[in-house]
């Protein structure tokens, strides 16, 4: 059953109301849920910018980068091997505001990334994307024609053939992941113009 109101309009359930939610059904708006999910995706890209600032500041730009999308090499292969045994990759509501055909616009992550001032490292996050799809079809992977997070309006998406090499790099966890997706590697789109519409 959807409920579909603005999420602000009235009060969350109290803290009783959940304790008892064993003893009685709940039902929550379609709103609420989507605003949930975004709370958590929010504590998400807080999570990975705190990562990725620990580790830049611990070992450097250069090694700290490289172990940034190390990491995400392995964090997509985990969502990938996931996606092969049939679970979900992500929720349906709470992720991005809205899709329009094939762009995707208002990501949650994008838009903390941006606040934060983080949007370099932060679009590291975005890796997960070839990641995962090459865990679940190593002969192909999907990347970036515009990312939010490098400053695009909204994000679109390709799937294209990977190479021999390509495929042996992510196997062994070794190489010039960056290039992997030429969007993301390109980074921050206009810098300037990004910031100001912070």
């Amino acid at each position: 059953m959807k409920f579909l109101r603005n999420r602000f309009s009235e009060p969350r359930l109290s803290s009783s109301k959940v304790l008892n939610m064993a003893e009685e059904k709940i039902f929550v708006s379609l709103d609420d849920a989507a605003h949930e999910v975004e709370v958590a995706i929010t504590r998400l890209a807080l999570l990975h910018l705190a990562f990725s600032k620990t580790l830049i500041e611990e070992l450097g730009e250069e090694k700290g980068r490289e172990l940034i999308l190390k990491s995400i090499m392995e964090y997509g292969k985990r969502v990938g091997e996931r996606i092969k045994r049939g679970l979900p990759d992500l929720p349906k509501y709470g992720v991005h505001k809205e899709k329009i055909g094939e762009r995707v616009y208002g990501c949650v992550l994008a838009r903390i990334f941006r606040e934060y001032g983080e949007q370099d490292v932060g679009s590291f996050y975005c890796y997960v994307d070839p990641a995962k799809s090459m865990a679940v079809e190593p002969e192909t992977k999907l990347i970036h024609n515009d990312c939010a997070a490098c400053g695009d309006d909204y994000c679109t998406f390709v799937k294209i053939t990977t190479t021999e090499k390509e495929r042996a790099d992510f196997e062994n966890m070794r190489g010039e992941w960056k290039n992997i997706d030429p969007r993301l590697a390109k980074g921050l789109k206009d810098s300037k113009k990004y910031l100001e519409r912070v």
